[in-house]
């Protein structure tokens, strides 16, 4: 019972962000949240650096993905020393991977791939798994599962990516073909449900000029889709099913990634199969190879046990200072700038 109202809550958030997300971020205001002066002008104002509503929503989505491992995790029997080691290290690795990967494939600065990340995250698990079970086993606990971590935090994925689509939904990033050049029967299907952004620094204006265009709502698509997949594979996982669970995320995540890119009208790489849509293959049969022949731990996960996990003071400053790195590594804009002038109001003194 108490699985069934944890993944009910969680559908209701998921679906009330989503909902906010598609009728409000578009929107011109939704980009810059702040801006930080840095540097005195000759003119008597100042340079800004701009920070985004972007950074905020990833630094959220990666919150709130880490939140989910940590429940799922300990829930299974993974201590949570062992989950604190493998949260930093898997970080540690795809945070960095998410900038170099998008630099080699687009040949551009200030960009960030999720799909890069994923693939270069899901090889190293295995090997971050191995590292702490043979280094670090006596401060981490029991052995560690690859396959119950794996399962974990391909759910974890599928939830973070979900929402972090909310998060492209403001920066004007990994947008859809216009409907004026797609197929009538494509035009027809997305004519109500397409998108339409707003704002000359959004993504979509200065690299496409599509700003202002109807366009095929692929960030809102994926949201649904993974947020979807993420909550059946919960389902799973809970039920005791790690193998499935880890199969049924990192599939259809990654079967959408490849399609998706046919219906998306940014940059990606001089290709016709681009590498994003590689990586996301390779994975797959990653994900497909460890479920075959690594065997699952017996004992089902106690829901109660991983949200007690949580529920502690040094859980949630972790979660938080997760959510603080994150900002600071995607909230911050490379793309623009601000110039902010600082007066006086006469009548007021």
């Amino acid at each position: 019972m108490e699985q069934l109202v944890f993944i009910s809550l969680l559908a209701g958030i998921i679906a009330a962000a989503i909902w906010w997300g598609a009728s409000t971020l578009p929107g011109e205001r939704w980009q810059i949240m702040a801006v930080v002066p840095i540097i005195p002008t000759s003119q008597g104002g100042w340079q800004g650096m701009n920070l985004t509503y972007y950074g905020a929503l990833s630094a959220t989505a990666y919150a709130f993905a880490v939140t989910i491992f940590i429940i799922l995790a300990t829930a299974a029997g993974v201590s949570p020393a062992g989950v604190g080691m493998f949260t930093g290290l898997i970080l540690a690795v795809c945070m960095p991977a998410s900038r170099i990967v998008a630099r080699l494939v687009e040949k551009k600065n200030g960009t960030l791939t999720v799909g890069g990340a994923v693939f270069v995250g899901t090889l190293t698990a295995p090997l971050i798994t191995y590292f702490i079970n043979n280094t670090l086993g006596g401060i981490a606990g029991p052995p560690v599962h690859v396959t119950v971590l794996l399962a974990a935090i391909s759910v974890a994925y599928a939830f973070g990516e979900g929402m972090g689509r909310l998060a492209c939904l403001s920066f004007g990033c990994c947008y859809g073909k216009p409907l004026n050049r797609c197929s009538p029967r494509v035009r027809k299907l997305f004519r109500r449900l397409c998108l339409v952004f707003h704002g000359k620094t959004k993504k979509i204006a200065y690299a496409s000029s599509l700003d202002g265009q109807q366009v095929i709502p692929i960030q809102i698509i994926t949201a649904i889709l993974y947020s979807a997949c993420a909550l059946v594979g919960t389902w799973l996982f809970m039920a005791g099913h790690f193998g499935a669970a880890l199969v049924e995320t990192l599939v259809i995540t990654q079967v959408w990634r490849i399609v998706s890119e046919f219906f998306r009208a940014d940059f990606r790489g001089d290709f016709t199969i681009t590498p994003y849509q590689i990586m996301a293959g390779l994975t797959i049969l990653f994900a497909l190879a460890v479920s075959l022949f690594t065997a699952p731990p017996p004992d089902l996960p106690r829901l109660y046990t991983g949200l007690n996990t949580l529920w502690s003071p040094g859980t949630l400053l972790a979660v938080e200072l997760v959510w603080g790195i994150t900002f600071l590594f995607t909230g911050r804009s490379s793309v623009t700038k601000a110039s902010i002038l600082f007066y006086v109001q006469e009548d007021k003194i």
